[in-house]
């Protein structure tokens, strides 16, 4: 082949940067979940590639093809020598040739072959074939810059992520999408929580080799997200045992006070700045121990990586100033016992066997004792509690075959089950729950209960997940086409359930007379009252989701690569009885990427793509929408209280028996009627347009536009209105016996939808009718959009330092947040407050709770000599938008009678207060800083001191938005007040030992 011709074939570039001496890395990649890398390039038709693992000794020979490229994909993740063989003589080898997830390049052309063996640090920096975006982060930086010790948080570090709201537990939100919009995947297996979508199953630490943040733009290979995905690649074993175990301890004694929680001071008040809840007993002192080994059972061939776990925790806390007394005060100890085991079978050079073993499990026991708020001591005598286990197994197994030098099949099996016990201690049915709800009243007063319990969940709950996955990939020419199938099933058991009798009793005061949530009804101005409460629901739930994708990859030119591709997802989901409520097909999802090597060198790259991205409604949908439940309350005024239970004696009813907002009174749903005909799935479109560009050989920086439009959403809408003008529109009598408060179905906000309804006519007909629910009749509107421009600069590890910068300016807007509702902290998947009826969606327009204007991220490590290594991380915000939710001074009779909700709307003080209008929270701040020490005298040894929050700023992480309490005008007490805080300064302090034999 001609000098010009190896000039021509310089195409199909994809590579993740490499560093010298397997030193790990951030940067872009391929960004697919998967746990698999490439090597691909260019080099004389008819020449021979082998490529060989300095690991495990896998080899892999392919002739190149006429047009000069070549292409070797599925490859364990690892280090390579790459060489390429003309006349049965070694031509040239590139030598330490990390692969990651995705594609590396290796050219072999005229220009390049000055030298027979060259270091892979002088590959192409600029991944010029790439069309989406993500950080990896590998072992390397995940040990050696301060970040928590865990999968979810370390993803903060990418560019668009942000820790969600903290009543979300420990879950991110991706280009302001909502918490349960993302997915997590361990070696290309689902791992997400299949009951709602939040969080995933997690693993030990130290088993991680790479986590991949894809915060936009994958190929049609995976969907089922429509915010990020996290995708962890753990640990093989080598042909060199290695063997190690590590020790952390974070000490309560070295953590900053933490901040207490006061209630607001300002006009309108009650509560005048008293405390709300005092953290000078909150103790905790996590300590985690862990050992793994890794090497060959078999050189060569068999392999196996070993790694456990062990993290316990002791806590304790009082509780809020209003809580009950006799039960205020917690003790927590928690074990976390861990393991992972990764089996690596080369059956050959052409077929590899490989199979994973993972346990996350939490033991809790939960102890609770009396507490004195005044003098603020606490029992000694256990008088309630519980204990918990969570957790369970997921098994992997993964087989690939190079059937020939062009094509390559994978096929990947998994299940997982997972328990979800819990069991109170000292348990007694007999008595009955009460709370008592009246603000600002002495702690003399505070009526209390002998039951520590209100909800009981179902003890057997469990979740189930099992999947595969057949992909077929097939290099052809200037072709790279690849397609398969995706199957992932989910089930789960949940279920509460009222305590004691089945209901519960509630004290509360009502300023105005009106008694908010009741269906209208009225009492006495300045008044007590209570109401008694009962909910239950439960069963068993599943769903099943299946996809067929094809992708090619296409090198147009030698400069020019274009990425199209195909996905036809489907969702079926099931309720309590087996029977499919919710089914979703045919749901295309085109991928169109394209990628411009601008000066043919891999220096300068400019990329866009563009996507449409479905995600399927998590099981607990089921739980209250689409199986029977009660939630009723029943109001009444009472004339005194039983001292020896807490129950109210001398009750009078107010209204007519119990009410349920949603019509919750145990029937179960006929599944016809639970969602809209023919409802469309959760999807978004997005767009991203990028560049990135080699700034010498020792920096690189770039740039991305991101726009995210949420095109259709599911939720529940409330409001029977529309079934009462169709009856009026048709002159159907209503039964006089209807019950007006309305039923929750799932249905597409925006849209226009039918229902099946089983209309209240007084001719007594069981015969559903098609129902229209349009966008005139139900009022409603749908919007949630993203753009975002991130830009990076970053100095690859050289020997000395790394470092990368990240700086994004975004806007996120609209009136819904996603499946979730963060103003009040919900976590009814796809089933908020927000769509019930449209007078919650009045002024509901404006800045989303997770828009934040700016955000800067920077993060490092400095090795300053052999023994001694620096690290750091900084990461600055906005802070979060507020709203006020008050109650609607609008509406007729049987808006107040029928549909009232009390103080959710977007209205306070009597005035309309559109979404996110009431300012922000503080900027939010966090560096943090380490220092390791590795001695010369001790091979192996290293002790590291980790600083989170350096400067100890405990920002407000979230608020109270619902701003009154008591009727229109009336200040709630806790308006704006603090929900949480960020955490204090801490230290952590880490002994490793690693060898090898």
């Amino acid at each position: 082949m001609s000098t010009n011709k190896h000039l021509a074939a310089q195409r199909w570039r994809r590579t993740a940067l490499a560093v010298a001496l397997g030193m790990s890395f951030t940067g872009t990649a391929l960004a697919q979940s998967r746990s698999a890398g490439t090597i691909f390039g260019n080099a004389d038709a008819g020449s021979q590639i082998t490529i060989k693992s300095q690991d495990t000794g896998l080899t892999r020979t392919i002739t190149v093809g006429s047009s000069g490229r070549y292409q070797a994909s599925e490859l364990p993740l690892g280090t390579y020598t790459v060489s390429v063989v003309r006349d049965g003589s070694v031509a040239s080898s590139r030598e330490n040739v990390q692969v990651g997830v995705g594609g590396t390049e290796v050219d072999f052309t005229a220009q390049n072959l000055s030298a027979v063996t060259v270091s892979a640090n002088a590959l192409p920096a600029i991944d010029v074939s790439s069309v989406d975006t993500s950080v990896s982060l590998s072992s390397t930086v995940l040990n050696q810059v301060p970040v928590a010790r865990d999968v979810t948080q370390a993803a903060i570090l990418a560019p668009s992520v942000l820790p969600a709201d903290s009543r979300y537990g420990n879950s991110v939100s991706f280009g302001g999408s909502a918490a349960s919009e993302n997915a997590y995947f361990i070696n290309g297996y689902p791992v997400t929580n299949s009951l709602t979508n939040i969080g995933a199953t997690t693993l030990p630490f130290d088993a991680i080799a790479s986590e991949e943040v894809i915060t936009g733009g994958y190929s049609a290979r995976y969907g089922r997200s429509t915010g990020g995905v996290i995708n962890v690649v753990t640990k093989s074993g080598t042909n060199e045992w290695k063997l190690g175990g590590l020790v952390t301890w974070e000490p309560e004694s070295l953590r900053a006070s933490r901040k207490d929680i006061y209630r607001p001071i300002g006009p309108g008040y009650k509560t005048d700045g008293t405390l709300y809840r005092d953290y000078s007993s909150y103790v905790s002192n996590p300590f985690t121990y862990g050992l793994y080994a890794g090497g060959p059972l078999i050189k060569d061939r068999l392999f196996i990586y070993a790694t456990a776990e062990f993290e316990k925790d002791n806590r304790a806390s009082n509780g809020i100033e209003s809580a009950n007394p006799a039960t205020a005060y917690s003790r927590d100890a928690y074990k976390q016992p861990r393991w992972l085991t990764k089996i690596d079978w080369n059956i050959n050079d052409s077929n590899i066997l490989e199979f994973t073993g993972i346990s996350d499990k939490t033991e809790r026991t939960n102890s609770l004792y009396s507490y004195n708020f005044t003098d603020r001591t606490h029992g000694t005598d256990k008088v309630g509690g519980y204990r918990y286990k969570d957790g369970g197994e997921t098994y992997i197994g993964k087989y690939t075959s190079y059937l020939t030098d062009n094509l390559t099949l994978s096929a990947q099996y998994g299940r997982q089950n997972v328990i979800h016990y819990s069991a109170p201690f000292g348990y007694d049915p007999s008595q009955v729950y009460v709370q008592d709800n009246r603000v600002g009243i002495p702690a003399d007063q505070v009526i209390n209960g002998n039951q520590p319990y209100y909800n009981l969940n179902d003890p057997d709950a469990y979740d189930k997940t099992n999947g595969y996955r057949v992909d077929l990939e097939w290099h052809l020419g200037d072709h790279d086409l690849s397609g398969g199938i995706d199957v992932a099933n989910a089930e789960s058991r949940a279920g509460t359930t009222v305590s004691g009798p089945g209901y519960g009793w509630f004290y509360a005061h009502t300023d105005g007379g009106d008694i908010p949530n009741s269906g209208g009804l009225t009492t006495a101005p300045n008044s007590d009252y209570v109401f008694k409460q009962i909910y239950t629901n439960g069963g068993t739930f599943k769903v099943k989701q299946k996809a067929y994708y094809i992708q090619d990859r296409w090198q147009v030119s030698d400069r020019w690569l274009v990425s199209i591709g195909l996905r036809n997802d489907s969702f079926k989901n099931y309720n309590s009885d087996g029977i499919e409520y919710v089914s979703q097909n045919n749901q295309w999802a085109p991928r169109l990427g394209a990628s411009w090597d601008v000066n043919g060198d891999s220096s300068l790259k400019i990329y866009a793509n563009a996507g449409r991205y479905f995600l399927a409604l998590p099981n607990n949908v089921a739980v209250r929408g689409a199986s029977g439940s009660t939630f009723t309350t029943e109001y009444f005024t009472y004339t005194g209280v039983d001292p020896a239970t807490g129950a109210p004696t001398g009750t009078a009813p107010l209204g007519n028996g119990p009410y349920s907002s949603n019509n919750e009174f145990g029937q179960a749903p006929d599944p016809r009627t639970v969602a809209a005909a023919n409802l469309k799935s959760h999807y978004q479109d997005e767009f991203i347009v990028g560049m990135q560009q080699a700034l010498g050989e020792r920096w690189n920086w770039g740039a991305r536009l991101q726009y995210r439009d949420l095109k259709s959403a599911i939720d529940d809408i409330c409001d029977n209105r529309p079934v009462l003008e169709y009856m009026a529109a048709h002159n159907i009598a209503v039964d006089p016996n209807y019950n007006y408060s309305p039923d929750c179905r799932l249905f597409n906000p925006g849209e226009n939808n039918t229902l099946l309804i089983d209309i209240p006519d007084a001719a007594g007909s069981t015969d559903l009718v098609p129902i229209p629910f349009t966008k005139e009749n139900t009022g409603m509107y749908l919007k949630r959009r993203y753009i975002g421009l991130d830009l990076f600069l970053e100095h690859p590890f050289d020997g000395k330092w790394f470092g990368r910068v990240d700086y994004t300016l975004s806007h996120n807007f609209g009136n819904a947040e996603g499946q979730l509702d963060s103003d009040i902290g919900q976590q009814d998947v796809s089933q908020t407050v927000l769509f019930d009826h449209k007078e919650l969606m009045a002024y509901g327009g404006g800045n989303l709770p997770n828009d934040r204007r700016h955000v800067l991220k920077a993060y490092g490590y400095f090795q300053y000599t052999p023994e001694w290594r620096f690290g750091g991380t900084l990461i600055a915000r906005t802070g979060r938008p507020k709203s006020c939710l008050g109650y609607n001074p609008d509406g007729s009779d049987f808006f107040y009678n029928y549909l009232d909700y009390g103080r959710y709307y977007h209205y306070c003080d009597g005035k309309p207060v559109p979404r996110g209008s009431v300012g922000r929270l503080p900027t939010d701040v966090q560096l943090s800083l380490n220092a390791a020490y590795l001695p010369r005298w001790a091979p192996g040894l290293q002790i590291q001191l980790d600083v989170f929050n350096v400067l100890d700023k405990q920002v407000a992480q979230n608020v109270e938005e619902r701003g009154e309490l008591g009727g229109q005008g009336v200040v709630a007490s806790n308006r704006y007040q603090v929900i949480s805080y960020d955490a204090p300064r801490s230290f952590r302090l880490t002994a490793r030992y690693d060898f090898s034999l």
